[in-house]
């Protein structure tokens, strides 16, 4: 694939900053991840919807809506898994620059990927939010049946079973969604941006 090379950065006529100030509150990604099954999605759009509930400019990316669309040309190689976080990164570094606290629900199992994603934004503008859950229990809930789809051969290089699930190593945030409600880890990700002053 050839690359665009005559292309030149144009400034904004309204900054990070303006927009924040207008909404007054910050504007971050809360970078959900964690394994399938763990409660990834539920959890960021329980976020997401306290956040509109309480006026404030919010946004869900989730890992399957977003392979609907934007990548939808990509797999789960190595490869892919790696190129659709990648642009989720720079996705999310928009929403960020608009002023809107931004939730996403992707598993993104390697760490080097999320790391990546980490240095495209400024200190404390990226929030890894861990979602820790036994594989057994994600193994019980399989709310999409994709473990038992692996378990059975019909996928491959599901990530857990035959593709690797790199956890976080400190991460900013960690909800054991197997011994806390929905609300409870709302609530503790809630007092986690109150005391960074972004809510």
């Amino acid at each position: 694939m050839s690359k665009s090379t005559n292309i030149t950065w144009h400034a904004e006529a309204i900054t990070k900053s303006d927009r924040r100030v207008q909404n007054r509150h910050g504007s971050c990604v809360l970078w959900f991840t964690g394994l399938s099954g763990s409660g990834k999605s539920t959890i960021a759009n329980a976020v997401s919807s306290e956040l509109h509930r309480r006026g404030i400019s919010e946004y869900v990316l989730d890992g399957d809506n977003i392979r609907h669309g934007l990548n939808r040309d990509l797999g789960f190689s190595d490869y892919d898994r790696t190129e659709n976080i990648r642009r989720i990164g720079e996705v999310a570094k928009l929403f960020v620059e608009s002023g809107t606290v931004l939730t996403t629900a992707f598993i993104s199992p390697f760490r080097s990927d999320r790391d990546q994603v980490r240095a495209l934004f400024e200190k404390e503008e990226f929030i890894e939010v861990y979602i820790e859950c036994p594989l057994e229990e994600c193994e019980r809930r399989d709310p999409k049946q994709l473990y038992r789809k692996t378990r059975r051969g019909e996928i491959k290089d599901f990530t857990g079973i035959d593709s690797p699930y790199e956890a976080p190593e400190r991460p900013e945030i960690t909800i054991r969604s197997d011994l806390l409600t929905v609300k409870d880890a709302v609530g503790q990700i809630f007092q986690y941006l109150q005391e960074k002053n972004i809510i």
